[in-house]
């Protein structure tokens, strides 16, 4: 897939202030400071789109990208909220949680893990909640330059050895670093395949 056009639709502050579920989401999420605005912004090829920040838990609504007119990136809030209070985490919560369960127009939730760290258990709470709940996910390895290729392929292995405690198999997952532009094509070509697929689904219906 090209992303010929990538802009800005709004901010929402509750499952309830985003756009008519019309159209396919494809959600990003992770914990503060995994690289999420960074991972969105080379799938769009424009380091402008979202924003990126030093400080954790920047991302405190639903922000939508509208893609090529036809599909809707959405950038959640992460969860693990570094410097923040209990009422605001508890608001943050709601919003994710709600988003995931409700929002019909959802097909993929990707989740980013930093590939450098051993898994995290908030990341491992998170997946197994989305598991319990039937909420489509994949796995993003994000800063997958900041590692040797033994290192990464090391942290990956014992991150999957760790989830197939959880499950007998394993959601699709993808090698990335926003830097390098490493998984773009990847990632673009799964989205691309379920788009296809799910308008195949409901033009069957």
């Amino acid at each position: 897939m090209e992303i010929k056009k990538a802009t800005f639709k709004q901010s929402a502050a509750s499952i309830y202030d985003c756009p008519k579920p019309s159209l396919q989401e494809y959600a990003f999420i992770g914990r503060s400071n995994v690289g999420k605005s960074s991972l969105i912004n080379m799938l769009c090829n424009n380091n402008k789109l979202a924003k990126t920040s030093a400080t954790p838990g920047k991302t405190q609504l639903i922000n939508l990208f509208l893609i090529n007119d036809s599909w809707y990136l959405v950038d959640l809030p992460g969860y693990g909220f570094a410097k923040t209070g209990k009422d605001k985490r508890a608001k943050l919560e709601t919003i994710i949680y709600d988003y995931c369960k409700k929002r019909e127009s959802l097909v993929c939730l990707f989740v980013l893990l930093d590939s450098r760290l051993p898994l995290q258990q908030i990341d491992r709470e998170f997946m197994l909640w989305c598991g319990e709940n039937e909420i489509p996910f994949s796995i993003i390895y994000t800063k997958a330059d900041k590692n040797s290729k033994a290192e990464l392929s090391k942290n990956i292995k014992n991150i999957e050895k760790e989830l197939l405690k959880h499950w007998e198999e394993l959601p699709n997952s993808f090698i990335s670093s926003s830097e390098k532009k490493m998984g773009r094509e990847d990632i673009l070509d799964f989205i691309s395949f379920q788009i296809n697929e799910n308008r195949a689904l409901s033009e069957q219906k």
